[in-house]
């Protein structure tokens, strides 16, 4: 991928083609800001353009064999060091040690990229410290981290830092649509909203399965029913299925505290903005203080579930609560 394929991070990309074009690229690299907002993906671009060998406008040509071969995944100078279990291990710094001893396979430069770098210890902190306090030549890292916690303050003096930002919600929703073409685009906005400017988190957000239960949630809370028994038969079944969901209970939660949010911002503007997915005479009767309290319901199950409550049993009493 091309710099000029990111969106959303002008800065960083300025920075990083001005080095590029000047040949004044550092020893390494922390690119800094919250998940899902591009930093892998402009690491990877400096990475193509540094292994293309025909690159032209600061393009990669996607034809020569360095380009072939990263694009397949399989250039022998392209290193990856992601976090095994809970973070990245010593171990996994000490083979990189030695694997930078030896001089780069075919290009002129060898590329590591450590992905969530946030995740060392101190001890594997300090060891890459002394890789970058004593780089070997022809070696360039690129440390990938979230901002929402914190490095070794000595490693970041001795990176040069890139800090990348939350995108608008249009770039956003530009990439979800780019990313993942099969979403519905109520799906792309649900999903704009619920990752707050950072469009990479969708792929881990988006769930076949957790979109189609949202769907039966919302569905089943405005259909009528022939009795009260029937709704409440309709609450313990979508119950169960939201305990025996294996991932992505947090996502159906967080869209349908989004809806019912939108809906009180509907209401204190006209009830003729009321917005979708529930345009139906049953939302006459969820005046402000009911999406409030259905509001409030869905914490108070998030809460109780990371307190290790009985799934099952905190997913009843929620749906109870909605479907009253």
């Amino acid at each position: 991928m091309p710099f000029s394929a990111i969106i959303g991070q002008k800065k960083a990309v300025t920075l990083l083609t001005r080095a590029l074009c000047g040949n004044r690229l550092a020893h390494g690299y922390l690119f800094v800001g919250p998940e899902g907002v591009g930093k892998s993906t402009t690491a990877q671009a400096l990475a193509a353009s540094l292994f293309c060998q025909k690159i032209t406008a600061g393009s990669p040509c996607g034809h020569c064999s360095g380009c072939i071969k990263y694009a397949s995944g399989n250039h022998p100078d392209f290193l990856t060091i992601s976090p095994e279990g809970a973070g990245i291990k010593i171990q996994q710094i000490r083979k990189l040690k030695k694997d930078l001893s030896f001089p780069p396979f075919e290009a002129e430069l060898r590329i590591i990229l450590i992905q969530d770098a946030q995740t060392m210890g101190r001890e594997a902190g300090n060891s890459l410290l002394k890789i970058l306090e004593e780089p070997p030549p022809h070696n360039l890292l690129l440390l990938v981290a979230a901002d929402s916690e914190p490095l070794l303050d000595t490693i970041i003096s001795r990176c040069q830092v890139i800090p990348f930002q939350a995108l608008p919600p249009e770039q956003a929703r530009i990439l979800i649509q780019r990313n993942h073409p099969e979403l519905s685009t109520d799906e792309v906005e649900s999903m704009t909203k619920l990752t707050g400017g950072c469009p990479g988190q969708a792929g881990t957000l988006y769930n076949g399965e957790v979109l189609s239960l949202y769907k039966e949630c919302t569905q089943a809370l405005i259909a009528h029913y022939a009795s009260q028994a029937k709704a409440l038969e309709e609450a313990l079944y979508l119950a169960n299925r939201l305990a025996e969901l294996k991932e992505g209970i947090d996502q159906v939660f967080d869209l349908l505290a989004l809806s019912f949010k939108e809906h009180m911002v509907a209401l204190l503007k006209t009830e003729q903005q009321a917005l979708s997915p529930l345009p139906s005479p049953k939302r006459e009767g969820w005046n402000l203080q009911r999406l409030s309290a259905m509001v409030a319901a869905i914490d108070l199950a998030r809460r109780q579930l990371a307190r290790n409550c009985n799934r099952a049993l905190v997913c009843e009493v929620l749906l109870l609560e909605l479907f009253v």
